[in-house]
């Protein structure tokens, strides 16, 4: 499969790019570990979505550890931190930040000031974000991807690095709201919190029953981590794995030629340019943190299914059959080929590069 070597990183350069993030990667899992069991899949996908300036939204059901996880990655970095806990009466201003008119007592003038809210640090937890109105939750949709609040006519810049780290509950969904579509494309990743294995619980039980301290040191500063995120986007990705990523989204999108019946059966919705910007950026970050100086289609397979399943919405028919998302990107997995010559010269391929 055809390959990228890194722009600034051949022969030593590369290799000390790849070192530093894979220290930065292991110093970080090392502090994790004293506090969380396992889960080594969900905090290598929060790292990739970290260092490639990407958010994350975390569904499990509770007592998962989603919450724990997410403030202690957060005491492992040298940011400021907040948590916010969605619930049905929280306002946008509660995120935002509102305006007050406070009196100059020297001159007894009356000025307006801003006071922030807590989305004015590095990294935010929005804990439950399905458990309040849309309203509420659309206030982070600027924050997000414009990095940026406006309150009247004034644009408040936030600070860099900007991480975004939410989690919902997949149960009780009475008095919920589900994230609309548009909420969830600002996503990099969904990932799934999922039960631990046997012998993850019973460390858990042995280690959350007895007295036991941790001692988390922050091992990386904010501008250390912006200096990791430029090093992720330098890495040059080869045309064939471009091509590679823009056949798997390209296929979900209905009514376009060579698009696989099984889609045009099974969803409603397919996913839009950004998926294919996160599936390039994720590989990029896969691959240093990998310790290798080039992406591959492996890359590209690997993180298909984070950040795909949140961008297609599956229609009535293939849910009430218990289709997901995820089988939708299993089976497109198993029919897109990996080697070049073999993409680009099936017919069915053709269409969809010409479309």
């Amino acid at each position: 499969m055809a390959e990228g070597s890194v722009k600034p990183g051949h022969g030593a350069d590369g290799s000390a790019t790849c070192h530093r993030l894979q220290e930065a990667r292991d110093k970080i899992v090392d502090q994790l570990a004293q506090v969380i069991v396992g889960q080594r899949e969900v905090i290598e996908e929060l790292l990739i979505s970290l260092f490639s300036r990407g958010h994350c939204l975390l569904e499990g059901v509770p007592g998962l550890a989603k919450t724990l996880m997410i403030s202690t990655l957060a005491r492992t970095l040298n940011l400021s931190f907040s948590r916010i806990q969605f619930t049905p009466d929280l306002m946008p201003a509660d995120i935002t930040g509102t305006e007050i008119i406070e009196e100059n007592r020297a001159t007894g003038a009356r000025e307006r000031r801003f006071l922030e809210g807590p989305v004015f640090s590095n990294i935010i937890l929005a804990d439950e974000i399905n458990r309040t109105p849309p309203k509420t939750q659309a206030a982070l949709l600027e924050a997000m991807q414009e990095r940026q609040v406006t309150v009247g006519r004034i644009r408040h810049p936030l600070t860099d690095p900007f991480f975004v780290l939410a989690t919902q509950n997949p149960i009780e969904q009475e008095g919920t709201y589900p994230l609309p579509e548009a909420q969830q494309d600002r996503f990099m990743f969904k990932v799934f919190v999922r039960y631990p294995t046997f012998e993850d619980e019973f460390e858990i039980a042995r280690r959350t029953t007895t007295i036991e301290s941790d001692e988390i040191q922050p091992v990386l500063s904010g501008s250390e981590i912006l200096q990791l995120q430029r090093m992720v986007r330098e890495v040059p990705i080869s045309e064939h794995v471009i091509r590679y990523a823009l056949s798997l989204v390209r296929q979900t999108r209905l009514g376009y030629p060579g698009v696989p019946d099984f889609v045009e059966q099974q969803l409603a919705w397919g996913s839009g340019p950004r998926a294919v910007q996160f599936l390039i950026l994720g590989g990029k970050a896969r691959a240093l943190l990998d310790g290798r100086t080039h992406v591959s289609t492996d890359d590209i397979q690997a993180l298909a299914r984070p950040v795909l399943r949140h961008r297609l919405l599956v229609n009535f028919a293939a849910e009430s059959e218990g289709v997901t998302p995820d089988a939708i990107v299993e089976r497109l997995l198993e029919i897109t080929p990996t080697k070049e010559d073999e993409l680009t010269r099936d017919a069915r391929f053709q269409k969809i590069f010409a479309s």
